[in-house]
């Protein structure tokens, strides 16, 4: 899953039956820092509770397809959740002592 915010709407001008009650949502996504990274895409919006600034976790291709009701549905990203919180830790350094406690 992939990280990305809120950025706008979109409104199509055709849209497939399928989709007719899914919203689609401008999203940029985001590093792992929360700065903007890459070119901004259109997501289909799964849960249909994403709003303006939202942060969200999407994801893409076939699994895209998958989230939404009905399945495989024609979109190459979805909104499959909202994020409350996002913590990052430093980097484990134990894992390179785990060889050597464990003998090898």
């Amino acid at each position: 899953m992939l990280l990305g915010r809120v950025i706008g709407t979109v409104v199509p001008a055709m849209l497939v039956d399928e989709l007719s009650a899914t919203p689609l949502l401008w999203i940029q996504p985001l590093d792992r820092d929360g700065q903007p990274e890459g070119e901004p895409l259109v997501c289909a919006d799964g849960t249909r509770m994403a709003g303006p600034g939202q942060v969200i976790y999407w994801v893409a291709s076939r699994e895209a397809a998958l989230t939404l009701d009905p399945s495989f549905v024609p979109v190459d990203d979805a909104i499959v959740g909202l994020v409350d919180d996002v913590t990052l830790y430093p980097p484990d350094h134990s894992s390179n002592n785990r060889s050597e406690d464990n003998g090898g």
